[in-house]
Order: C-alpha cells, then structure tokens, then sequence
C-alpha cells in the first residue's frame, strides 16, 4: 500500500517537506494564543475600528486568501507563514460563526451541529482520499488543501460552541474556559495512556479554540458582562507580540521543524504520530539538529 500511495503522489508533492510543524508546547501556547486573537481581532476590526461584521469579514477574507497563497507556495514548514495563516484563518472562522448568528439569526445550537457534521464529513473525505489524517504526513498540495480546511472548521465550530457555552446557556467566560481546560486535560491523560494519537490530537485541537475564545473574551470584556475589562485593543496585541515573539524565537531555533519529507508517515498515520511526538517530547533541539 505505501509503495501505491508514494507512486500516485504528484512529483510537486514527493519533493514537499511537511508544510506542518511539530507538535511541541510551543506549537500548542501559540495555537491557544491564535485562538484567543481571533476572537478579540474579529471584535476589535468589526466594533473598535467600525468595519462592521460584513466588512470585517471580507477584509480578513482576503487577507487570508493572500496568506494562504503564500503558504501553499512554500515547499516545507516556514513559521512566520504557516502561523500567520493560523492567526488569520482563526479571525475568518469567528466571522463565519459570527455572521450566521448575527446577521442571518442562525441559532447557536444549529451552527454547532453543522460544523461538527461538517468537520466529520471533512475528515471522511481526507482519510478516504489519503489514508491518514496525520498532520505529519501534509506533503501534497491535496493534503494541505484537507488541512487548512479541517482548520476552519475547527474554528468555526469552536466558536459556535463556546458561545453557546458562555452567552446562551449562561455559563460565563470562567466557568466555559475551566469546562474546556478540563476537557483538554482528559484528552491529554488519554494520550499519555495509549489512546489514537491522530483522534487525540485532533480533538484537543478542536477544543483549544473555545477554549482561547473564553480566555479572550475573559480578559477583553467589561466587568459587567463577566469579563475583566481590558478591552479587545489590549488583549489582541499583547497576544500578538506574544505570538510573534514566539515565532521570531522558533524561526532562529527550528525547535519545530520536523524531519524528512514525511514519506514514512502515509499509509500509518497513528504510528507516525506517535513517533514524532515522542522524537519532539524526547529529544528537543535534536529535531533540528538532525535536518
């Protein structure tokens, strides 16, 4: 089967270094970081500069469209692109979620339930078409197009269910991010106990966006809706800086540039998972150093 899969992939795609970089801590605190921007960049452009919701989101979609082009032109895992176009897929994936509830009265429970077929349908078709859903095996422009898909989804479905957490149901910001905290830890022992490492990571991935939304909305909203005041302006660059420190640190260090081409990855994505999360876990700096 692998010798089939190499020999049907296009030569663009064989020479393509894995356009994902490694799963480490700093891969997660700048996810969550993205998470948290896109949720108080959204607000900040459509209420603090006055774009409103519609122009807000055909701004950043174009944004995007531009980022995404430039990520789908490198041929292996460049940070300052690949997490530029998190940042920004972070802000179009609230406006999805935000234009259906606000401007066509989708309820929240609805658009919960849709992006979660959505997102399942999306898998389905990446796996059947590849075989893996390993974010280690992203070394064909098909596969990148089923990632940064199954990306927007995620976040468009986070969204929805954060909110449908914190504002519909009444819970508030503290309570939904200890609820989704909660549940990232759970999925994190599973994990380390032996569970899918593919399903586990795509499920804590899917739940750090309600989970960096209710920090974002914790610290940007006014006390009197439960928040702590500081305001989307504040929030969005302290996250910003923070995110693009962090990405200047892992351009000079290449802490999480994975290895090779990706090729051993494709016909058993959970075992290449989970050898490359345990070569990041263990060994560091050894990663790079063996590029």
């Amino acid at each position: 089967m692998t010798t089939h899969m190499r020999s049907a992939a296009p030569t663009r795609g064989r020479q393509m270094l894995n356009k994902v970089p490694e799963v480490t801590v700093y891969f997660w605190v700048i996810k969550v970081l993205a998470t948290t921007v896109g949720e108080t960049a959204a607000d900040f452009l459509n209420v603090g500069v006055g774009l409103g919701l519609t122009g807000t989101s055909l701004v950043m979609s174009a944004v995007l469209v531009a980022a995404l082009v430039a990520q789908f032109r490198t041929r292996a895992y460049v940070p300052g692109v690949y997490w530029l176009a998190v940042v920004l897929i972070s802000i179009v994936g609230t406006l999805i979620t935000d234009n259906l509830s606000d401007n066509l009265g989708v309820p929240l429970v609805t658009t919960t339930i849709v992006f979660s077929v959505v997102l399942v349908v999306t898998f389905a078709a990446w796996f059947a078409r590849e075989r893996t859903l390993s974010i280690h095996s992203i070394v064909t422009t098909r596969r990148e197009a089923f990632y940064w898909a199954a990306i927007l989804f995620t976040f468009a479905l986070g969204t929805a269910a954060g909110d449908l957490l914190a504002e519909q149901l009444g819970l508030g910001y503290l309570v939904s991010l200890g609820l989704f905290a909660a549940a990232i830890a759970a999925v994190a022992a599973a994990y380390y106990r032996g569970a899918n490492a593919v399903l586990t990571f795509w499920v804590a991935y899917i739940l750090t966006r309600p989970l960096g939304a209710s920090f974002g909305d914790l610290l940007s909203q006014p006390g009197g809706h439960g928040g702590l005041g500081l305001g989307t302006t504040v929030t969005s660059l302290l996250f910003l800086v923070t995110i693009s420190a962090l990405v200047v640190y892992l351009t000079r260090t290449r802490r999480d540039v994975t290895t090779g081409t990706g090729s051993r990855h494709t016909s058993a994505g959970t075992e290449g998972q989970h050898r490359s999360v345990d070569r990041g876990r263990h060994r560091g700096t050894a990663v790079a150093d063996t590029e």
